[in-house]
């Protein structure tokens, strides 16, 4: 902390940081402000990452101060035959100033934006496999909220100040509501339950604790349930969380 921000610091020693919130957002729309870095060999990161590696990504490259990248991956699949990401450029330098970054992820639509402006827009309906029918490979699992400075140790800047930095200031959650859920407002924490017919792992909501050896009481597992079976904390339904660090 330093002054009401946040510095994400990359030294030689110890490799760098990764916040990771501890709820899961399925659904909604979370924006960041930061200040990248800006230096070769040095990505600042802003993602959700699921348990099952379903991941949205705003990251930004090295010393390309003036754009940042978009891409996504379902499942932790790659697709080498047509691009997932994209480049959005001519920003103002996102070193030295602070934008408002956000990834708005709804059921049937991904939008990327940047000071409230989209930029980069993907439709579910878009990412119909081509080899299995019916399979949509589209993120669709919980996911938490990451935030990261993923190098020439001998930049004048490294050395003066014995670390590269990225700064955050601000990070706003808002949860989608659930839909087509029974006492919404009771459910606390959601379940990996058995694959669907396309191989897509299916999530429910449920009131199960998180505490653990308690988390799992009274749910099946077998091994038609994806890892057996994985529980995670929701993000508050429908709300909104707000941190200015």
């Amino acid at each position: 902390m330093n002054g009401g921000e946040l510095v994400m610091t990359l030294t030689e020693a110890n490799g760098g940081t990764r916040l990771s919130s501890t709820r899961y957002v399925h659904y909604g729309t979370i924006s960041a402000m930061i200040r990248t870095g800006k230096w070769a060999g040095v990505v600042t990161a802003f993602i959700t990452m699921s348990d099952a590696k379903d991941e949205i990504d705003w990251e930004w490259p090295g010393a390309q101060v003036t754009e940042a990248q978009t891409n996504y991956f379902w499942l932790a699949k790659a697709n080498y035959s047509a691009t997932q990401g994209t480049t959005v450029k001519d920003l103002s330098d996102t070193y030295v100033n602070y934008h408002n970054y956000t990834i708005d992820w709804q059921e049937d639509e991904l939008n990327w934006l940047i000071d409230g402006n989209v930029v980069r827009t993907l439709k579910k309906a878009d990412t119909l496999s081509a080899t299995v029918p019916g399979r949509y490979e589209y993120p669709t699992t919980p996911a938490r909220i990451q935030l990261s400075g993923m190098i020439n140790w001998q930049d004048p800047d490294y050395v003066t100040a014995g670390h590269f930095s990225a700064i955050v200031s601000e990070v706003t959650v808002k949860c989608a509501p659930l839909t087509g859920v029974a006492n919404s407002s009771a459910m606390t924490s959601y379940v990996y339950a058995a694959n669907d017919s396309t191989g897509v792992p299916t999530v429910q909501v449920t009131n199960h604790s998180t505490m653990l050896g308690g988390a799992v009481s009274g749910v099946r597992v077998g091994q038609s349930f994806w890892f057996g079976l994985s529980v995670g904390m929701l993000c508050a339904v429908a709300g909104v969380f707000s941190t200015i660090v």
